[in-house]
């Protein structure tokens, strides 16, 4: 789920300021994430100044130019392609280069296609006959001798040496959806690419969804035109029927699909991950509509018989495979590997085609991700931080199983990332935490020696940070959690200050992280520690810290429940322990998720909440898509008392404090209706409160000249009105 909470918000002054700078390995993202390596890992290729470079990652001085200014500027225009992505060809002999793209819901999926041949020095438009801008995800064959692609919902290939292009599917429509996804697949399972080139070249096997059943939200656009006019997306709310998906394969000449013969209800399920498994079988991941159960299965691509490999139940939900692209396959085939959670805590395993599984890592804490599985050296990197949740760091253990050791190393507290090159030897390393300015280097693995990198730019050195204090307060039910405050300027513990929380509280993301950001408030303007706030964030359960399985997943069935009473109850504690809060006055905001959990504290907890500020809130959890919220919440009928019991709507009659509502009308992901049906209960209610509502404006509240400040200049004002800052 998209939800934007405290890091995301648009109008983030300082943060952006910051980011501005810039690391030195910043780059636009590759077709499958992450850097473009080169074919023997010891490089890296990226767009500088209108050109695209390779980088020898050991000595950075060491560049080449792949493809000049005037060699990306086609025949007739005095202009060079602005490259957004790029890709290289198997073979490193071709390249195709994305530009002119257009957003598709979150991100700017479609565009235009470029081919620019290494050996001939020649650059061609790919589907230049199809509508401008409408190609999506094209890529090439094996052999680089054909690109595919998706335009309007159906799939083509062409041929590079002719320019002939094959339509290999034909009746795709706005609801009828080929190789690539509807709405809700985008949003909560990460799907976008939707085909696979088959190892030879011979076949595509791609997604069909069909969401002709799917109901239309109608978002009602007043501004753009004299009269208003509606502008419908396909959004299958709590309750309503996923699209039926299926998965075929199709010949790249052209013909009939042959359609994998997956069990059960095509429309009461959800096929989230799909490879190839070798030249003539499919991999496939199916999830049942509760979510709860994972099953793996092969599938014969000539014939779509398919037969069970492996399968994984649990009492709340089933995480998809963590990737949206790729399947960890080793041993030449014979097994591949795999994260799980079966044990209490999210493990590695490899399983073979027979289904026996295999333990890699061991012990009382959770791998956050699978970084790479370098099969030669027999390593796995992964990221975990057994010791601190709100840190993140690189481990590697043998492929075999064994003890994981650390490679991050111990002087950098904090969070760091890794691209790390095919041949396992280098990585693109970053590293922040709340008092580091983010820096970038390249490191040999696996002693972590820096190689090059990055300095703290200038500018960065001079603007003054937030100060986050991280500390655990355990609440009077028994839980331990995690939180961070900063503290006023020229704090005097003898005198009382404000607290202002930031919440999020729900499964899709961390508030209490000890990275770089951590501590501002991009929608405050001005510094609220100079001008006498506390700011503070602590994180309960549910939240997807490294904390284990029951961490995470006792918030199944208790969205705005248990995820509430551990905010509450940890505000309480700090409050007893520390009596220089003001508990007068005490406020509390949020985004999306977070605006939810702003209205529950302040509906549920009025006697510890005075002021909340709600911005693009969930007001009603049946109001929101279906694989999201029935994934932590069940199903109707049996489970629709967890849904309207736990939901801010059922507690807007015990607003007590000062309550600022903020909503787009134009938020295709938590449409107004959310801030609408809350209006009327609390109009219901006679429940004084604020509105601000921002005409056609997405969930980022971001559209629009001065969109981002005026956010911010009516959270600022709201907030210094009802919860004055200062110390007393």
């Amino acid at each position: 789920m998209f939800r934007i909470f405290t890091r995301k918000v648009a109008a983030a002054a300082v943060v952006l300021q910051l980011a501005a700078l810039g690391a030195a390995h910043a780059q636009g993202p590759s077709f499958g994430g992450g850097l473009q390596w080169t074919q023997d890992g010891n490089g890296y290729l990226k767009t500088d100044s209108d050109e695209i470079v390779q980088i020898d990652a050991r000595d950075e001085t060491k560049r080449v130019v792949l493809i000049s200014k005037a060699q990306l500027t086609p025949a007739g225009q005095t202009e060079p392609l602005q490259v957004r992505r790029f890709a290289l060809s198997e073979n490193g002999q071709k390249i195709i280069l994305n530009t002119n793209t257009r957003k598709v819901w979150r991100y700017d999926s479609r565009g235009d296609f470029w081919v620019f041949d290494m050996a001939t020095k020649t650059l061609r438009q790919v589907g230049k006959d199809r509508p401008g801008s409408s190609l999506m995800f094209a890529k090439f064959s094996p052999d680089a001798r054909k690109v595919a692609y998706v335009s309007e919902h159906n799939l083509y290939v062409e041929d590079l040496a002719t320019g002939t292009a094959t339509a290999l599917t034909t009746d795709g429509t706005k609801s009828l959806i080929n190789g690539t996804f509807d709405w809700v697949y985008e949003e909560e399972l990460n799907c976008r690419d939707g085909f696979r080139w088959a190892p030879d070249g011979h076949a595509l096997a791609y997604w069909q969804l069909d969401a002709g059943q799917t109901k239309n939200y109608l978002m009602l656009n007043t501004t753009d035109q004299l009269y208003p006019f509606t502008v419908p997306v396909e959004y299958p709310v709590v309750g309503e029927d996923p699209s039926r998906a299926r998965i075929g394969v199709v010949p790249v000449t052209g013909g009939a699909t042959t359609w994998m013969q997956i069990p059960g209800d095509a429309v009461q399920h959800y096929l989230p991950r799909m490879e190839w498994a070798g030249p003539s079988e499919l991999i496939v991941q199916q999830l049942n509509r509760r979510q709860n159960e994972s099953k793996i299965m092969l599938c014969a691509a000539g014939t779509g018989e398919t037969k069970p490999l492996y399968s994984e139940t649990d009492k709340a939900w089933v995480d998809a495979k963590e990737e949206a692209v790729g399947w960890d396959w080793i041993e030449g085939g014979k097994r591949f590997v795999w994260l799980s959670e079966k044990d209490g805590w999210r493990h590695i395993y490899t399983i073979d085609r027979k289904g026996k599984e295999k333990l890699i890592t061991k012990g009382d804490y959770d791998v956050i991700s699978l970084n790479l599985v370098d099969e030669k050296s027999g390593t796995v990197y992964f990221m975990a931080s057994p010791q601190n949740a709100t840190q993140t760091y690189l481990y590697k253990v043998a492929l075999k199983g064994g003890k994981a050791e650390r490679v991050s190393p111990a002087a950098q507290a904090g969070s760091h990332s890794y691209d790390i090159s095919p041949n396992g030897r280098l990585a693109v390393h970053s590293f922040s935490s709340s008092a580091t300015y983010p820096v970038s280097d390249v490191v040999a693995l696996p002693d972590h020696k820096r190689l090059s990198g990055s300095e703290v730019p200038e500018q960065a050195k001079s603007i003054k940070l937030a100060k986050p204090e991280f500390f655990q307060v355990k609440t009077e039910d028994g839980i331990t959690m995690d939180g961070w405050l900063v503290k006023p300027t020229n704090f005097d513990p003898a005198k009382k200050y404000p607290i202002v929380f930031t919440v999020y509280g729900e499964p899709a993301a961390q508030t209490v992280v000890d990275r770089f950001g951590t501590g501002f408030n991009g929608l405050y303007q001005g510094s609220m520690a100079d001008d006498g706030y506390i700011y503070a964030s602590v994180e309960g359960r549910g939240a997807p810290a490294p904390k284990g399985r029951e961490w995470r997943k006792s918030i199944y069935h208790n969205i705005g429940k248990i995820n509430i009473r551990d905010q509450a109850m940890a505000a309480k504690a700090l409050m007893q322990q520390n009596a220089f809060i003001d508990t007068s006055r005490v406020a509390v905001w949020g985004w999306s998720g977070g605006g939810s959990s702003t209205l529950n504290l302040m509906f549920q907890y009025p006697q510890i909440y005075k002021t909340g500020i709600s911005i693009a809130a969930v007001d009603n959890q049946l109001n929101y898509d279906n694989i999201y919220q029935e994934r932590y919440m069940g199903l109707l009928p049996e489970d629709k008392h967890y849904f309207v019991d736990n939901s801010p709507l059922n507690y807007a009659k015990n607003l007590r404090g000062n309550l600022l509502l903020i909503h787009g009308t134009g938020d295709d992901n938590v449409h107004f209706n959310n801030a609408e049906q809350m209006i009327n209960e609390l109009i219901k209610n006679n429940k004084p409160f604020q509105m601000m509502a921002y005409p056609n404006r997405t969930h980022s509240i971001s559209e629009g000249e001065g969109t981002s400040r005026h956010l911010a200049t009516t959270f600022t004002k709201y907030l210094k009105e009802h919860c004055p800052p200062g110390a007393r």
